[in-house]
C-alpha cells in the first residue's frame, strides 16, 4: 500500500524540515551525551516514524518499500543515531511480526510499535555467531505449553530500550539453520537481563547491548511460524533491513557532499577557493557519482520490490554498493576539509566514525558479496 502522492510529498517535507532544523543542531549534543533526547523521540512519535512500514490497519503508515528508503535517505541526512531510535520498529524489530505473525500476535503487538508505546529489538548475533548466523547456540527447550530459553544474545540494537524481541533459537537438532525457531519474547520475563550499553567508534546515542537469557519462559503462542522456520524469517527480515541501511548511506552521504561543497567552495588557498583546484574537483566529483549511483539501485531495487520480484541479489547489492561508497564519500569529506576534518567542531569526522558501521551490521560486505555471487551463479548471469 502506497500513500497517495501529495500526502507523501507532506511526509518527506515534513522529515526534511524536521532533520535540518530539530535534529541537526542537536547533532554534537547527542555525540557527547551519548543519548537521543526524550523529547525528540516522542516528537518522532507523532510524526509516525516508529510506524513508517506498519500496515494501516495497525496504526502504522503503510508505506510501500520505495516510499520507505525515500524517508530512509531523508534521515540519513543526520547523525545515524537519530534513525536508529525507530529504526528497529521499521526493520529488524518488526518485519519477522509482519512476515509470519498469527492475527492474535498482529493485534497484541504492532499497534504498539507503529505508535512508539513499545521498542523492539532483533535478537540474532551471539558472542560466537556472527557472519555464520545459522549456527545460533541460543537453544529453546519446549516444556509444555512454554519453551525454555538460555542463552546470549550480543550487539543488539536497542536493546537497552526495548520491550519486544524477536529472538532466534535453536530448537531442533538439524545442523544449520534448519534447527533454528523464531520467538516473540517481551521483556518483562523472568529470567532475561540486559547488560550496559557497549562503548562504540560510532553512532553515539545509538546504544547496543548484550541480552541474556537464564531459562526464560516464553509461551508457545510467542513462537513466530512453525519450529525451523526462524532462520527463513530472519533471512527476510535481512532482506528488507539491507535495502533500508542501502538508502540511510545515499543519505549520509549527500550530507557529506553538500557539507564538503560548501567548505570547498569557503575555503581559499593559492588565491582562490579549494574548489577551483582540480584535484578537489575530482574529489568531490567522484563522491558525487557513486552516490548517484547508489540511489538509482536502491529505487529501482525498491520498485521491483514493491512489484512482488525476487529481490534477494539486488537488495544484497545495493547494501554492498552504498555501505562502501559512503566510506569512501566519508573519507574524500575529511581529506576536502583538510584539518578541519579532523577536529570534531565540524562534525565531518564524527559522520566518517558513524558510516564505518554500516559495512558490518546486518550482514558484512563479505556476506554480501557471498550472496550477490551466489544468486547471480543460480541465475546464470
Amino acid at each position: 500500500m502506497a500513500l497517495d502522492a501529495d500526502t507523501f510529498d507532506a511526509l518527506i517535507d515534513a522529515v526534511r524540515r524536521f532533520v535540518a532544523e530539530r535534529l541537526r543542531p542537536l547533532e554534537a549534543q547527542v555525540e557527547n551525551d551519548d543519548a537521543i533526547p526524550a523529547d525528540v523521540v516522542a516528537e518522532m512519535r507523532e510524526m509516525g516514524l516508529f510506524g513508517l512500514s506498519i500496515a494501516p490497519e495497525y496504526g502504522g503508515l503503510g508505506l510501500s518499500m520505495a516510499e520507505e528508503v525515500r524517508v530512509a535517505m531523508e534521515t540519513g541526512r543526520t547523525t545515524p543515531a537519530f534513525r536508529s531510535a525507530f529504526g528497529t520498529n521499521v526493520g529488524i524489530g518488526s518485519q519477522g511480526l509482519v512476515i509470519a505473525g498469527t492475527p492474535e500476535q498482529k493485534a497484541e503487538w504492532l499497534p504498539r510499535i507503529a505508535s512508539g508505546e513499545i521498542v523492539t529489538s532483533f535478537a540474532l548475533t551471539e558472542p560466537d555467531v556472527g557472519s555464520d548466523s545459522g549456527s545460533v547456540k541460543t537453544r529453546a527447550v519446549r516444556d509444555g505449553d512454554v519453551y525454555r530459553l538460555s542463552g546470549t544474545k550480543r550487539y543488539i540494537t536497542n536493546a537497552d530500550k526495548a520491550d519486544l524481541f524477536t529472538v532466534m533459537a535453536r530448537t531442533g537438532d538439524e545442523p544449520g539453520g534448519r534447527g533454528v525457531s523464531a520467538f516473540l519474547v517481551p521483556r518483562d520475563l523472568p529470567g532475561l537481563r540486559v547488560g550496559p550499553p557497549e562503548k562504540k567508534m560510532g553512532q553515539k546515542g545509538a546504544h547496543v547491548c548484550d541480552v541474556h537469557f537464564d531459562d526464560v519462559p516464553v509461551s508457545v503462542a510467542n513462537r513466530l511460524g512453525e519450529e525451523g522456520e526462524g532462520f527463513r524469517i530472519a533471512m527476510k527480515v535481512l532482506d528488507r533491513g539491507r535495502l533500508h541501511i542501502a538508502a540511510v548511506c545515499v543519505g549520509v552521504a549527500e550530507r557529506l557532499i553538500a557539507d564538503t561543497v560548501a567548505y570547498a567552495g569557503e575555503r581559499r588557498q593559492f588565491g582562490k577557493p579549494i574548489a577551483e583546484h582540480q584535484l578537489v574537483q575530482a574529489m568531490i566529483a567522484d563522491s558525487k557519482t557513486e552516490a548517484l549511483a547508489a540511489r538509482a539501485l536502491v529505487l529501482q531495487t525498491a520498485d521491483a520490490k514493491d512489484r512482488g520480484e525476487d529481490v534477494v541479489l539486488e537488495s544484497a547489492a545495493a547494501k554492498l554498493f552504498a555501505s562502501e561508497m559512503v566510506g569512501r564519500v566519508a573519507d574524500r569529506a575529511v581529506q576536502v576539509h583538510g584539518g578541519a576534518g579532523y577536529i570534531a567542531d565540524y562534525g565531518i569526522e564524527r559522520l566518517y566514525r558513524d558510516v564505518r558501521l554500516f559495512r558490518i551490521y546486518e550482514g558484512t560486505t563479505q556476506i554480501q558479496q557471498v550472496i550477490v555471487a551466489r544468486e547471480t551463479m543460480k541465475r546464470g548471469g
